[in-house]
This record gives structure tokens, sequence and C-alpha cells, in this order.
């Protein structure tokens, strides 16, 4: 038996295994703490809703990795006064390896009550006042629907936010970027959450 053969499979073994850690594919790490809202947040509740699944609800494949992997439509109602700009986050905490970042988009007009499904997968978006989309977790730009590994059903957190001052970040920030940009900036949020197993 040829042990120095064995020593490199057990090294490089675990490393091989690594992509498959994510979300099927692409890298999975740990979740990052939720922004601290603004001093005065506003005790009015939020919503965010979709045509396309319920809360709590099955993700249709069509908003998939398994599908044409567009994002669904998304719409909610005026956000508080005072709202400057409005963010979006979807994520997955089910990944085997953490937390898996599907989709960062911000500096959403405050007079949008909606995205339309299939928001191009651009730096910018001029249909959205100039919205600019950061990374994923997939190392893209824009939406990347769920694409788990085999097995139980993960929870796709779709969370917005209304923000009292503009993230001045400019496009491809990644999450935590995003975060910690609107850390004290946040008056309100709202979250759908949505399911999909392989």
């Amino acid at each position: 038996m040829n042990w120095r053969r064995l020593g490199v499979i057990a090294v490089w073994g675990p490393l091989l295994v690594l992509p498959l850690l994510g979300c099927a594919r692409g890298t999975a790490r740990r979740p990052a703490a939720q922004p601290k809202p603004a001093a005065k947040e506003a005790a009015t509740a939020w919503s965010l809703r979709s045509p396309a699944f319920a809360q709590n609800a099955k993700i249709p494949a069509r908003h998939t990795g398994d599908g044409a992997d567009v994002s669904p439509e998304l719409s909610w109602p005026a956000p508080p006064k005072g709202a400057v700009e409005i963010a979006l986050i979807c994520d997955d905490p089910d990944a085997p390896g953490g937390h898996f970042v599907h989709w960062v988009i911000y500096g959403i007009p405050p007079d949008r009550e909606s995205l339309t499904e299939n928001v191009p997968k651009t730096d910018t978006v001029a249909a959205l006042g100039g919205a600019r989309q950061g990374r994923n977790d997939f190392g893209r730009i824009g939406y990347g629907g769920p694409a788990p590994p085999r097995g139980p059903a993960h929870h796709y957190h779709f969370t917005l936010y209304a923000l009292d001052a503009p993230s001045n970040l400019p496009a491809r920030a990644a999450e935590p970027e995003l975060l910690r940009a609107i850390e004290g900036h946040v008056l309100a949020r709202a979250e759908l959450v949505g399911l999909y197993a392989r």
C-alpha cells in the first residue's frame, strides 16, 4: 500500500469537499449579525409579500437553480416616514457550511413598493431608479436562486430594510459591507421566508 499517496488523499480530501458545503455550489460562511435599528425604529408593522409563494411555503422551481433562476416578484407597502432608501438581502441560514447569501440589492428608491420578477443581473438597475446589486455567495452579481444539496428543505429569508440614510455603497458590495453601512439606520424591516428542497 502506498502510504504517501494515502497521505496526499488525507490532506487534500477535505479540501475537495468544501465546494459541497455551500448551497451546492459557491461558498457558505458564518452568518453576519443583523444591523442595529435607527434611534427611532418605526413601531408600525411592515410586510413583504410575493405572488410566487406564501410565507413558509415552497419556492417555485422557476426561481431556483433547478429552473430559470430568476428572482421572484416582491411587493411591500410604503415604508415608514423618513425612509430614504430600501435594501434587500436574501440568504439561507441552513447551508451545511454556514450562512449563504443569494441576493444583495440596495439603493432602491423609497417610493418603490415592488420588485418585478427577473430583476436583471447587472451592477445597476435603471428600471429601479439606479438601484445597485452586490455579490452573492456564488460570486456573481444579482439574484442566485436556491440550489441546496439533497435533504430537508432550506429556509430562504428575503429581508427588506427601510433606511433613514443612504447606504452610499457602490455596486458589487458584499452582504457584510451592506450590513455595516446600514448599522443604526434601519427604520423598519420585513421578512418573507420561502422553502426549497431537492
